[in-house]
């Protein structure tokens, strides 16, 4: 018998209507703040300095990418507020995740250049994934195969609310 795992949001990229089957720039973190659709472009929050965005191909649920707005590569490029700001948005996003999803511990991670593993070796940003006991299992390991439980879209809608409900009591980075 053939097991399946239900994923109708991953029709966009089999029919070749998936944002990464359109023609992009060198990255797609400076195409999103360029353009006025974050739904779309999966950014959760535009701080002064910093970017929330949702990884196009999570490794767990609510896995983050936090990034400076500016499209540096090291972190010795970063100074001031562009260096200060990310860190903090990370603290930020991890104690509403922790409301939202209830994790039992993080990987955050930054990969500065290629050789490190950067898929975007332009732009710095930050990895935040969370984490639950047992959460690798057997299908990651004998079927190559990474369950996520909720779509990009509802999650985003889910995230934005949250972060919407922080600014309006006072918690959270100002934009």
């Amino acid at each position: 018998m053939i097991d399946r795992i239900w994923a109708p949001w991953r029709a966009q990229y089999v029919s070749g209507t998936a944002p990464e089957a359109r023609p992009a720039s060198a990255c797609f973190l400076c195409d999103g703040l360029a353009e006025d659709r974050d739904a779309e472009n999966l950014i959760a929050w535009r701080g002064r300095e910093s970017v929330v965005v949702l990884n196009r191909y999570p490794y767990n649920n609510g896995h983050l990418l936090i990034a400076p707005r500016a499209h540096l590569g090291t972190l010795q490029e970063l100074e001031g507020r562009s260096l200060v700001e990310p860190i903090e948005t990370i603290r930020w996003m991890i104690r509403i995740l922790d409301r939202m999803m209830r994790p039992q511990g993080y990987n955050v991670g930054l990969n500065q250049g290629k050789a490190a593993g950067a898929g975007l070796p332009g732009h710095l940003h930050w990895h935040v994934v969370p984490r639950w006991d047992g959460d690798v299992n057997f299908m990651p390991v004998l079927g190559e195969t990474k369950v996520v439980t909720e779509s990009l879209d509802a999650f985003h809608e889910r995230l934005s609310r949250e972060i919407e409900s922080d600014r309006k009591s006072g918690v959270g980075l100002s934009e």
